[in-house]
């Protein structure tokens, strides 16, 4: 009995000593105690810098040792034979640093064995189902926007950038007839300001959600040469925020951008469709020719060129102005169709509208880091 109470009584201490310890203070006790091989200990700091720096006003500062206290997380919990629980927390972790290595002379066998497992279980594999994990929204909230912000670009370019998402086309069109840069330097403070929830304030709230949106989507979406702010992806991000759950699957027929064009996947070849579709013999034995080369068996779900990513959005992580209980977003990425290419079903195409023509549609309170 008193092994089981020993980790509940020591978390409780911890949380009784927080107040009068800060959390870079707790986050060092937790590393020193896992150095020195005392994971429940170390453990317990975790838990105890979890809880308090989730209270309000440590946003920022959780979300800077937010990376930090998952890692611990992960590691104590795999040292004490709890890999699964350690997985989670090791996948949460890699969403922030998804380049993230470990040496293995310097951690126990158990918390490298979970680490490399989680880390191996984030590159896409053929599924049937979604996953439904929050990578998305975990890495959002342990983001970490750049402290010095560029300087505004004022060049005619600017509407083409990704506050074309957010711009209404009267404001399109008035800054396009601008001509010099100081008219369009103008033009473009007067648009922050227009959208600034407390202007009564030096912080811009709405300017300040939207560019840590930006740059969230820049440095995940990024496509090729394409920016990850101006992918479909990065539209539905800045517009609608991150997903509540999120995850890929690999592409089947019944989808509507497989069924369009399966030749990416089918096992054979356009000659043998063709011959199989002008057999001879009876018509029992030409309908079995035909569906032995175009049924779902005869094709191949190859996830690493063909899968749909799927984003779900419970209500609580929805702006006011979307008109749903739940969303379902998806993209799909196909050869010869496209990569992540948003599917504009009604539902999406009217929650994208809606969010675009509200013009406060980001509702910085509800997505700061830790929130």
């Amino acid at each position: 009995m008193r092994r089981v109470l020993a980790v509940p009584v020591l978390v409780l201490l911890l949380a009784l000593s927080a107040a009068a310890a800060t959390l870079p203070e707790l986050f060092q006790k937790a590393k020193e105690q896992f150095k020195l091989g005392n994971y429940k200990e170390s453990l317990a700091a975790v838990e105890a810098l979890d809880a308090e720096s989730a209270k309000p006003g440590l946003e920022a500062e959780r979300a800077r040792l937010l990376p930090g206290l998952l890692f611990y997380k992960g590691a104590d919990l795999a040292a004490l034979g709890r890999p699964d629980e350690a997985e989670q927390a090791f996948e949460a972790f890699l969403a922030s640093q998804p380049n993230a290595t470990i040496d293995p002379a310097l951690y126990p066998p158990k918390v490298y064995a979970a680490f490399e497992k989680a880390r191996q279980s984030g590159a896409p594999a053929p599924r049937t189902q979604p996953d439904a994990t929050g990578v998305i929204s975990t890495a959002y909230r342990a983001f970490r926007a750049p402290d010095s912000k560029p300087l505004v670009d004022a060049g005619d370019d600017w509407a083409a950038g990704p506050v074309r998402w957010i711009l209404t086309p009267s404001e399109k069109l008035d800054f396009e007839r601008l001509s010099d840069s100081l008219a369009r330097s103008e033009f473009i403070a007067a648009f922050w300001k227009s959208r600034d929830p407390k202007p009564e304030t030096p912080e811009n709230e709405y300017r300040d959600e939207f560019e840590r949106r930006v740059a969230f989507a820049d440095a995940r979406f990024t496509q090729d040469e394409t920016r990850g702010s101006v992918t479909d992806r990065g539209m539905v991000f800045v517009l609608v925020g991150p997903p509540t759950y999120n995850g890929q699957r690999p592409l089947n027929v019944s989808d509507e951008a497989g069924a369009a064009d399966t030749s990416g996947q089918n096992r054979y070849s356009g000659s043998e469709v063709a011959m199989a579709r002008h057999a001879g013999g009876s018509t029992t034995n030409q309908a079995a020719a035909i569906s032995n080369v175009t049924n779902p068996g005869a094709t191949i779900n190859r996830s690493g060129s063909n899968w749909v990513e799927s984003w779900t959005y419970l209500r609580a992580e929805l702006p006011k102005a979307i008109p749903y209980q739940e969303l379902k977003i998806q993209f799909v990425t196909k050869e010869g169709y496209g990569r992540n290419v948003l599917q504009r079903d009604p539902n999406v195409v009217t929650a994208i509208e809606r969010a675009k023509l509200t013009g406060k549609h980001i509702d910085p309170g509800d997505q700061k880091p830790g929130s």
